[in-house]
């Protein structure tokens, strides 16, 4: 089981997440995007298509497929392929549609013959303990009941975009909005479970049993309602184990 959950966005914030994939895939298979957390309506499948084959520039990979639909990916032999790659957008939409499916066990299942999954930010999120972590981001249109994710951490649930501002907000409506999802977090680790909460130019690389902090911004840990800052140095990589 290895996977590569980043924090969220693109480009030169994914850098170091983009690299430590190339290291690990299979250079002779293909990747497959999955862009199911989308609004199709909102966001074209075909501009998201377009958006992973510049942000995929650096991977030396054959080449890149890509699913429209849930039932499309349900009936993919998931073994063909090097990595998974899951987009952001609304976490619970994409996991209603993954556990409607066989697709839900089907990347279980791939993940653990020794698949390779990189998710972001929605695409992260469902492969913590519970997605309910995201619910101050993230609203549950689809009425989804059934919040359990894949819990590749052992009980500990994974929230992105964790520190980043807005563009379009001011610097009172950021510290507004960060106060409002560090709040949430907290409450959430008192009642759920532990957490996880990492910044678009962060990622974390799962292998088995053990993670790896990867990138530049620190990532902060939350534990019964306390909260705990790590800065990351790049001379010396953090691990830890996490429980079995």
């Amino acid at each position: 089981m290895r996977l590569i959950l980043c924090g969220g966005g693109s480009g030169e914030q994914n850098t170091k997440a983009n690299q430590k994939l190339n290291e690990i895939i299979d250079h002779t298979k293909p990747i497959l995007y999955i862009p199911l957390a989308m609004d199709e309506k909102e966001h074209p499948y075909d501009s998201c298509f377009d958006w992973i084959t510049e942000e995929l520039r650096e991977v030396d990979t054959p080449s890149i497929e890509m699913v429209r639909t849930f039932e499309e990916l349900a009936s993919k032999d998931l073994e063909k392929y090097t990595a998974l790659f899951i987009g952001g957008g609304n976490t619970y939409k994409l996991l209603l549609g993954l556990k409607e499916t066989s697709a839900f066990s089907n990347i279980k299942n791939y993940l653990n013959n020794n698949g390779i999954v990189i998710g972001g930010s929605a695409g992260a999120v469902i492969f913590g303990y519970d997605i309910n972590i995201i619910s101050s981001m993230d609203p549950n249109d689809v009425n989804l009941t059934d919040t359990l994710g894949f819990d590749v951490l052992s009980g500990t649930s994974i929230f992105p975009h964790y520190t980043n501002k807005k563009s379009t907000l001011t610097d009172t409506e950021n510290e507004k909005r960060l106060n409002m999802f560090t709040n949430a977090i907290i409450n959430f680790s008192k009642t759920v479970g532990e957490v996880i909460a990492i910044p678009e130019e962060d990622a974390i690389y799962v292998d088995n049993n053990s993670i790896e902090f990867l990138g530049k911004r620190p990532y902060f840990t939350f534990k019964d309602g306390i909260m705990e800052k790590h800065e990351i140095d790049d001379n010396k990589q953090i691990k830890r184990c996490f429980r079995n």
